[in-house]
């Protein structure tokens, strides 16, 4: 609309000033006048070829089904495949539109797909697990991320903490969580201790703050992919362990859970949903730096804004642990499943023992 009012304009000025020069320049309105007609018209066929284009595009979407896909936290490094799927289309080959959703609580991704507000969820194991067997949620687990546990025991170098046998008379952070007691007092009882040989105190979301301003000795809560070079960054210097071994089952530290319904109705959604995911994994590993530059650009910047170096930081620490040479991306094994639901009963953190189908679903995505 602008360059059609300035072209007016123009012509309007260069036939006033033609009138006042007199017959010999009467020539020049007249090829002015059939030049912004030309003009006009070729704007006119622009916008309608761009306003086409914008309506095959909607009918485009229109034909794919719509997936909510509901994130454990905001975006970071741990999600970059995701975004590179979408941003390179292969949801769309898969005939998907997929919407990423932040949890505006700590246990959307979860809660939101089992009550059926969101086709897919991006959470942890253990809670799925706590999440059928307590509470009956009509969920499953249908790939893993991240192959082992993310979770940590985090303290500052001079702490001198390098292993559970370390953390006796120490005050640990937490976050209040069942969980984290109960991997405190497996490590503890694991190395011939007791678990009031360490003094936990509930820190809420100031894992870090807590141990840099000396409240606590250290913290288990962590994750290896993100506070630690975070942390490394603003030039702490550190020590940490990974919170699996110890007594403790390896896990899963993140899922892709979805419910029951959409697995038994839908099953092409799940297998289509999962080989895009695929893709962009493949994408991730072989150029983890563009496919990086593709989560910079979609961060939540207002709510989590990332830095460059600690993300990149984060993809080297993540992608050894999202595949390795025994398992591949996404996939997953009754018999982890199984150590950790017998690890929960053992440990009180479920009512009752699940059947492993209960919980998750091997999906071909062939």
């Amino acid at each position: 609309m602008k360059k059609r009012t300035l072209i007016a304009t123009f012509t309007a000025a260069a036939m006033t000033v033609a009138a006042l020069s007199g017959c010999s320049n009467s020539a020049k309105p007249a090829e002015t006048s059939a030049q912004a007609e030309t003009t006009g018209k070729a704007e006119a066929s622009d916008a309608e070829t761009k306003e086409q284009a914008s309506d095959a595009a909607k009918d485009e979407k229109k034909d794919l089904r719509e997936v909510n896909v509901v994130l454990d936290w905001y975006p970071n490094a741990i999600h970059t495949f995701l975004y590179t799927a979408i941003e390179r289309g292969y949801y769309e080959e898969e005939g998907l539109d997929v919407q990423i959703r932040f949890p505006a609580n700590a246990n959307d991704a979860l809660s939101m797909v089992a009550a059926g507000k969101a086709e897919i969820g991006m959470y942890y194991q253990q809670d799925l697990i706590q999440a059928v067997a307590n509470q009956k949620a009509s969920i499953r687990s249908i790939g893993a991320i991240v192959q082992s546990p993310l979770n940590i025991i985090l303290s500052l170098k001079d702490k001198n903490i390098t292993s559970p046998k370390d953390m006796v008379g120490k005050t640990i952070g937490y976050g209040g969580t069942v969980l984290s007691e109960s991997l405190v007092k497996c490590m503890m009882e694991y190395v011939g201790a007791d678990a009031s040989d360490v003094n936990l105190v509930d820190v809420g979301f100031d894992l870090m703050s807590s141990m840099t301003t000396g409240n606590v000795d250290a913290t288990i809560g962590c994750l290896v992919n993100h506070e630690v070079p975070q942390m490394e960054e603003e030039g702490f210097e550190l020590n940490y362990f990974p919170v699996s071994g110890y007594g403790i089952p390896n896990y899963y530290e993140e899922v892709f859970l979805t419910n029951n319904k959409l697995l038994e109705e839908e099953p092409e959604v799940v297998e289509g949903f999962l080989r895009a995911s695929k893709k962009g994994f493949d994408d991730f590993k072989t150029d983890p730096d563009g496919c990086l530059a593709i989560l910079m650009n979609n961060q939540n910047e207002a709510n989590f804004p990332l830095t460059q170096s600690v993300e990149e930081q984060s993809c080297k620490t993540l992608l050894p642990l999202m595949e390795t040479d025994s398992a591949e991306f996404l996939s997953q094994t009754e018999e982890c499943w199984q150590e950790n639901i017998d690890w929960m009963l053992e440990n009180g953190l479920i009512d009752k023992a699940v059947d492993v189908s209960d919980v998750m679903s091997v999906i071909d995505i062939q």
